[in-house]
């Protein structure tokens, strides 16, 4: 396995594999479950894996929050190892941004909904690093986490309207024991606040029963809001909407996803259900 930094010798050794299929799993680090679950199953269908590890500026608007991300390559590095990676892309900032003319990108009205709302901007500097990834890598294939569900349909849209030659694979929520999502911010939480967490995927689970069921739904909708809000977290947003092109008519809609944002106080945690 190869650590690599600068943009030139990743080409150089990506021209190394040519006519080989290339798996791609970006990340910001902070490895956990969830990563190492795509990046065995890129390796399971691909002939060699790259993971790019690179906490990006342009994707914050707290600057407390881009500081304060955990950075730990040597750790995320014997992660990678252990699951067969092939390259790890790690550039600095001044790699990927030192040279850009200031050419930002609107990611569109389905940026400006859910997680948009409090983030604003956001998925334009997610929309614009993975596009500038995706250029230099040209992989066959990428993978993400259902778990960030308003990415993963950004990103699809961002594939078919630049047309990308590229396959999104969308990997379902790795979880802990008590239904918690894995997250490189669950760190954050103390130890009261992680058993408390354990509610939001159990309220997201009694109201997507409550739809199959065709039950009357505002209240349903209070009642989990209210019980979430009965921690130490507070609801950012708790919506049923279609998937994945977002939008609120759901009637129609083949599927659907229930999306829940939570704020406790040391950190912002996120949680859907696609059905």
């Amino acid at each position: 396995m190869k650590i690599i930094k600068t943009i030139p010798e990743l080409q150089q050794e990506i021209a190394r594999y040519s006519n080989q299929e290339i798996g791609f799993v970006p990340t910001m680090g902070a490895l956990h479950d969830g990563h190492l679950t795509l990046m065995r199953l890129a390796q399971e269908q691909n002939d060699l894996v790259i993971v790019s590890i690179f906490v990006n500026p342009t994707q914050f608007s707290n600057k407390k929050d881009y500081v304060n991300y955990p950075r730990e390559l040597e750790g995320d590095a014997e992660k990678c190892r252990t699951v067969g990676v092939t390259i790890i892309f790690a550039p600095s900032v001044e790699e990927i941004y030192g040279h850009a003319g200031g050419i930002t990108f609107d990611a569109g009205p389905a940026a400006e909904i859910l997680c948009g709302i409090s983030r604003p901007g956001h998925f334009n500097g997610v929309l614009q690093i993975v596009s500038k990834l995706f250029m230099l890598i040209k992989p066959q294939r990428a993978y993400f986490g259902q778990k960030d569900a308003q990415q993963v349909a950004l990103i699809e849209m961002l594939v078919r309207d630049y047309f990308f030659p590229i396959r999104i694979i969308a990997v379902p929520i790795v979880r802990e024991s008590d239904g918690l999502a894995s997250s490189s911010r669950n760190v954050f939480l103390t130890a009261s606040q992680r058993l408390q967490a354990a509610v939001i995927f159990q309220q997201l689970q009694i109201v997507k029963k409550a739809v199959e069921t065709k039950q009357p739904l505002a209240s349903v909708f209070a009642q989990a809001i209210a019980a979430i809000n009965a921690t130490d977290g507070k609801v950012e947003y708790f919506e049923l909407r279609s998937y994945p092109d977002l939008t609120r008519e759901i009637a129609d809609a083949t599927k659907k996803v229930l999306a829940v944002a939570v704020q406790f106080p040391t950190v912002r945690l996120i949680d859907n259900i696609i059905f």
